[in-house]
């Protein structure tokens, strides 16, 4: 579902720059809960390039283990660029990575509201210099095929991004 966006066989070019490189990545899940890291860590050898990630589903877990601030989550609510942001910034600490991918959103098939509806995703990238790209995107179907999109556009997005960082 969604080969065309992301599919094993960019998933394999990925893991082969992160490890020409000698570079590591991680994952902030919220919506997807945990999806990237297992679509990263289906292909065998992936633990050269990725220690760990986290499935921070709930508000109080954000805060506790990716030290997203209260205030962001009340003032924004969880499916926001600014706790994406400050989500990306945890985990690539928690994890001494060189890249992250961090997503929160509204999968359905509640949840939802005029200004956020069901669908709605954040999904920010970094690198471990504060290099940051965080964007929202609204994708529809499913739950399943919502949170299939959302992973398989972060992995695009973030090979992007790696590919043009070390390019520079």
């Amino acid at each position: 579902m969604l080969n065309n966006i992301f599919n094993e066989n960019d998933m394999l070019k990925l893991q082969t720059l992160l490890r020409a490189n000698k570079q590591t990545i991680t994952v902030a899940e919220s919506c997807t809960g945990g999806l990237v890291a297992s679509m990263i860590t289906k292909v065998s050898g992936s633990s050269d390039i990725f220690n760990g990630s986290i499935v921070t589903y709930s508000n109080k877990i954000k805060n506790q283990e990716l030290n997203v601030k209260n205030e962001t989550l009340e003032k924004y609510g969880a499916v926001s660029c600014e706790v994406v942001n400050e989500m990306l910034d945890g985990v690539i600490k928690k994890f001494d990575a060189n890249f992250a991918i961090a997503i929160s959103g509204i999968a359905g098939p509640n949840g939802g509201t005029k200004n956020k509806p069901v669908g709605t995703v954040v999904i920010g990238i970094s690198d471990s210099n504060d290099h940051k790209i965080v964007n929202v995107y609204n994708f529809s179907g499913s739950r399943e095929e919502v949170q299939i999109h959302a992973a398989k556009i972060a992995l695009k997005e973030i090979s992007k991004f790696i590919q043009e960082s070390l390019d520079k």
